[in-house]
Order: C-alpha cells, then sequence, then structure tokens
C-alpha cells in the first residue's frame, strides 16, 4: 500500500513553475499510489468553487484525470483555500476532510491536521480565521463579485505577510502544549500537518509514551511529500527537475 502526504503547494498563476513541479508529481509519484492527501493550502487563494481562473481550472483538471484512475484523493482545507466547497470536490473527484481527521496506519491511529489551529499563541490570526471560517461570513463573501472576492484576497494575503514580517518565529510555529492536547484528545501517538512551512520529525514524551509530529514543507523551492509504504512513514524532498 502507497500513501502520500502533501500540503502547502499555494498553486498560483503567478508562479507557474511550482504548478509544473505538482502536475509532474501527479503523473510520475501520485498516479501509483493508493491514495493522495493534501492538507491544506493546495492553493494561494480560493474565492469560491465559481471561480473561472484559467491556471485553477487547470488544476482541478490534473487533479479530476488523477481520481478518474482509482487513485483516492482527500482535501483538507487550510488558512489560505477555506473556501474549497463542494462543487470543487465534485469537479475534482476529490473528498474533503475534517480538520482534524484520524485515520490509521500500520494498525496505529494517526491524526491529519492542517496545522493553524496548533499556533495558539498567535491570538491576532485565530480571530481572524474564527472569522472567515463562519458559515455566515463565507455565505456573504460569495454573494460579492469575482473582481471584489479577487480584490480580498489580494488584500489579505497582503495584510498576512506584512503580519508574519512583524511577529517572532516562536509565535508563527506551533505551540508544543497546544500539540499535545490535541494529540492526546484525538487519543494519537502520531500527528501530521502542514501550515508552519518547516518540514521535519519531532519526537517527543507524550503522556505515558512517546509522541511523534511530522511536519510537511511547502514547495515553494521544491516539493515535499511524506510517504507510508505499507511499513513507515518517510518524509522527503522533491527537486524540481
Amino acid at each position: 500500500m502507497s500513501i502520500l502526504f502533501i500540503s502547502d503547494l499555494h498553486l498560483d498563476g503567478a508562479w507557474p513553475e511550482i504548478s509544473e513541479h505538482f502536475f509532474s508529481f501527479l503523473e510520475a509519484e501520485a498516479s501509483k499510489a493508493d491514495t493522495l492527501y493534501i492538507l491544506g493550502d493546495l492553493f494561494e487563494s480560493w474565492i469560491g468553487d465559481d471561480d473561472d481562473d484559467a491556471h485553477k481550472l487547470r488544476i482541478c483538471q490534473a487533479l479530476g484525470t488523477l481520481t478518474d484512475t482509482g487513485v483516492t484523493c482527500y482535501v483538507m482545507h487550510g488558512n489560505r483555500d477555506f473556501m474549497l466547497g463542494a462543487d470543487f470536490a465534485s469537479r475534482c473527484g476529490v473528498k474533503m476532510l475534517e480538520d482534524p481527521y484520524v485515520i490509521e496506519l500500520g494498525g496505529q491511529k494517526v491524526a491529519l491536521m492542517h496545522g493553524d489551529t496548533l499556533c495558539t499563541d498567535d491570538a491576532e490570526y485565530l480571530a481572524f480565521r474564527g472569522m472567515v471560517r463562519n458559515p455566515r461570513w463565507q455565505e456573504a463573501m460569495l454573494t460579492r463579485s469575482l473582481e471584489e472576492r479577487r480584490s480580498f484576497a489580494a488584500k489579505a494575503r497582503d495584510v498576512s505577510r506584512d503580519a508574519m514580517g512583524g511577529k517572532p518565529m516562536e509565535i508563527l510555529d506551533v505551540n508544543q502544549q497546544a500539540v499535545k492536547q490535541a494529540m492526546l484528545k484525538l487519543g494519537v501517538k502520531t500527528l501530521i500537518h502542514g501550515h508552519t512551512h518547516r518540514p521535519a520529525i519531532h519526537d517527543f514524551e507524550l503522556g505515558s509514551g512517546n509522541g511523534r509530529r511530522i511536519v510537511l514543507g511547502d514547495w515553494y523551492e521544491q516539493g515535499s511529500v511524506l510517504r507510508w509504504d505499507g511499513n513507515e512513514l518517510k518524509l522527503e524532498s522533491l527537486p524540481r527537475a
């Protein structure tokens, strides 16, 4: 059994080289897997399932081609593409996941998260997250024109970049106590997430045993993938051709 986990691709027409790397990954790697999990921020932004952006439509087509071959693909909302909806899922043949979500690997429960809810020291971001994840806020946003929504998304990205530049790195990273609390609540010893763009494997004490947190990397400079081959998890980098 082959299962792949990726996150934080931030696909956008402004960075076509990242999308080309993703297309190559789908053809060469994901097409040979049983299952692909995308744990948030597949897109740099998503303003609604009615978006007619040609670059995004090409990405959806590529995902549809993958799932048409029989590969199961799951997608989790990220902090950039939190408005992915049912029409997107149907068009691409993917299944949307709740955050957090628990799966089983090798007889052990493993938690999947995007990771942003673990950044509990960043109160400003969590307040913004609470607003935009509110169904009533999203319903109101979808009544606006595509042009208005694109403008909002662009301004939100600029504000986010400025805010991140002024915050210490420890605030932008996950809170270890929040990690432990989430894992104990979910009853897991292993957690896989993205969001922080800091690919690594962290081992630590958890309750009466040991815990493991595996962080997926972003795709800005190279790809990042976690592989399950039926026996173990391997975190790898995927250099661009």
